[in-house]
């Protein structure tokens, strides 16, 4: 019979002499695998138990792990900034536990100079003070030194059965790795052989350079073989990198900045703070509530905050991305320009650690953390890796970590035929996918797909650009265009009759993703299932195609192909994604591609947790019996949004806002960050 697990209460009355981790050395707790408010629920259990909780790796001699393989293990402690090295357990190891002092506990329990950790901002203050308590600074027992130093890695199946039995238990059987701290190995300065299997460049003049090697290497396009992509990673960011301190996954232990505010800043916090939006006195916490416009009044410190959030993303914090993000949003949605540490705390969703940075930029007109970031070597490769289309930060830290490449001529001369087709496109076309596209070409590639796409079906075809282009964007890093039809028998199927008549015509030359989901299904929502199940939110639920896109005319074309029949096309290649909604849901589709980040993720979340469904960009489910919830009028039934079917994919999306009990708010509203 499984047991039921104990409650926070339950541990609190515990005999400490039974259940008591006040003897143990510092412990980690890893983030892989967890969610966050499953993360806090641990802490918060084990800080109950006198648990000495760190966050920096460099202190920790116990990690706490959901992840059971050596090397995803060394993976996540290297992406943290801790390189180590697998030592076998010998006695004194094994013993190691029952040979700690209480010199490794919690230095000073009044101590206030750490801060809390990015995380924490989603807790109720008290149990912030808690956590605050636990994770104090604490000082390493005198003379160790890093070599010293076993940590073990240990399975968080350890925690749950001491629970249940009421007792510390051996960790014996638990462990999955013991390790000491290695200094970083150095980045070779020559790249490991490749493999004997050659690749295309090998064979190429050794007179042209490794990239230009790489640009050779284009395929034909063939239609009827395309490769399946899984994830959508191009986003066009600034260069930024991570310093030491982000590196061990926590923030710097100087003092909060808010202890030393100087005059001026305090002649910025009167007594009178501006009158607060609405949003502000009800505490709304969700972005889709709130108008974010693209031009915001604190948008200089909001492109700091950025930089730190995308240091995150890099380092393998997502608790700490979506802290930033949460932040940044309210931030974007603030109308006034801020003028004090006490302004932004009155914001939902800025807490003690925004104010903190907020007085620190005031202070002195810069952040030391986004100094440290941009000064960091290694995230300046990670950046640079994330930034080559099909290539996200996991894999980024991949290229870098485990196979020790620095530069893109380390990925074509060592690891090209490792790549996915998408990864060779990507680093082929690096700086062209870099390459900003203006509004009015992005507007021409929209009316050309449209065209084409009422050429295989009819004039009662239409299309929208969605992404950043439809919230406003001057430049877009691609292009992204949702075609349906009120006949839904003329969206079965389209995409791939669009592609072909667009690679007919020369205007496609890879097709990298031709998915048919929406097609194969009857077009119908994305079915809901518990537990967390069901498909994202709609990415790959829909029919799509993603392609590279090229303008096959160029002034001297006919001149050029009479001189040489293998003339290359000049001109820039260019990522089009191409989205075909049924008409049923067009509205969720065009919500659901034209919004900021952290608006689509609170649409989800206000969903959820308001309303009781599941949104995606297929439609809405209810969570309680997995029916579809109609907000179109597609149905036409008793309680349905609106009278009949939506007229224009811009009316369904209005109609989605009404039936989820939202303010309608426009794409030029909806700049979240």
């Amino acid at each position: 019979m499984a047991h039921q697990e104990p409650s926070t209460v339950e541990l609190e009355d515990a005999p400490r002499k039974q259940l008591d981790l006040g003897s143990l050395p510092p412990i980690f707790v890893s983030a892989t695998h967890f969610d966050t408010e499953e993360l806090h629920r641990l802490e918060e259990e084990l800080a109950t138990v006198n648990a000495t909780l760190t966050y920096d790796l460099r202190e920790a001699r116990i990690v706490l792990s959901k992840v059971l393989r050596k090397p995803r293990i060394r993976f996540d402690l290297r992406a943290k900034g801790l390189w180590t090295e697998e030592v076998t357990p010998g006695p004194g190891v094994k013993d190691e536990e029952a040979q700690t002092t209480h010199e490794n506990t919690i230095a000073a329990d009044g101590d206030d100079s750490s801060t809390a950790s990015e995380g924490e901002r989603h807790q109720p203050p008290a149990k912030r003070v808690q956590r605050q308590h636990a994770t104090s600074v604490r000082t390493p027992s005198p003379g160790a030194t890093a070599a010293d130093r076993i940590i073990k890695v240990v399975r968080t199946e350890w925690w749950d059965e001491s629970k249940a039995a009421g007792r510390v238990l051996p960790f014996d059987g638990f462990i999955t790795y013991v390790c000491r701290p290695i200094e970083k190995p150095a980045i070779p300065q020559t790249p490991p052989q490749p493999s004997t299997q050659s690749s295309p460049h090998q064979q190429t003049s050794p007179s042209q350079t490794i990239l230009a090697r790489a640009k050779e290497d284009a395929p034909p396009t063939d239609h009827a073989r395309r490769d399946r992509f899984g994830k959508r990673k191009f986003n066009i960011m600034s260069k930024s990198s991570v310093g030491a301190s982000w590196e061990a996954g926590h923030s710097s232990n100087r003092a909060p900045q808010l202890l030393t505010t100087t005059t001026s800043d305090n002649e910025g916090i009167s007594s009178d703070l501006p009158e607060m939006p609405e949003w502000v006195k009800k505490g709304i916490k969700y972005a889709c509530q709130r108008s974010s416009p693209r031009d915001s009044p604190n948008e200089d410190f909001i492109d700091l905050l950025k930089k730190i959030k995308l240091a995150r993303l890099l380092t393998d914090d997502e608790i700490g991305v979506r802290a930033y993000s949460t932040s940044i949003a309210a931030l974007a949605a603030y109308p006034y320009r801020v003028a004090g540490p006490r302004e932004i705390l009155r914001i939902p969703g800025c807490e003690v650690k925004v104010a903190n940075l907020f007085v620190e930029w005031k202070n002195t007109g810069k952040l030391k953390a986004v100094e440290d970031i941009e000064a960091n070597e290694d995230l300046k490769v990670l950046r640079l890796f994330y930034d080559i289309w099909g290539v996200g930060a996991t894999t980024a830290r991949e290229f870098y970590y485990e196979r020790g490449w620095t530069e893109l001529d380390d990925i074509v001369e060592f690891g090209w035929s490792t790549l996915s087709r998408v990864q060779q496109i990507g680093v082929k076309y690096y700086e062209e996918f870099l390459d900003p596209i203006p509004r009015p070409e992005v507007e021409e590639i929209g009316r050309i797909v449209h065209n084409h796409a009422v050429k295989v079906r009819d004039e009662g075809v239409q299309s929208l650009i969605v992404g950043g282009y439809r919230r406003g964007k001057e430049a877009s890093g691609d292009v992204d265009i949702i075609v349906s039809h009120p006949d839904e028998e003329q969206t079965l199927n389209i995409v791939n009759d669009i592609v072909a008549s667009l690679e007919d015509e020369g205007w496609v030359t890879h097709t990298l993703l031709l998915s048919l989901n929406s097609t194969s299904r009857g077009q119908q929502t994305l079915p809901y299932r518990g537990g967390g199940a069901g498909g994202g939110h709609g990415f790959d639920s829909l029919d799509k195609a993603l392609v590279v896109w090229q303008d096959p005319y160029w002034p001297n074309k006919t001149a050029d192909l009479e001189k040489d029949p293998k003339a290359k096309n000049p001109n820039i290649h260019r990522r089009v994604d191409i989205i075909v909604s049924g008409w049923r849901t067009v509205g969720c589709a065009v919500m659901g591609w034209s919004g900021g980040t952290t608006f689509q993720r609170d649409v989800r979340r206000y969903a959820k947790n308001v309303k009781g469904w599941k949104f995606d960009s297929s439609g809405v489910r209810s969570r309680v019996n997995g029916e579809v919830v109609d907000l179109e009028g597609w149905s036409g039934y008793e309680g349905s949004i609106g009278s009949g079917k939506a007229k224009t994919m811009e009316e369904a999306e209005e109609r989605v806002f009404e039936g989820l009990g939202l303010v309608y708010r426009p794409p030029s509203e909806r700049w979240t960050g």
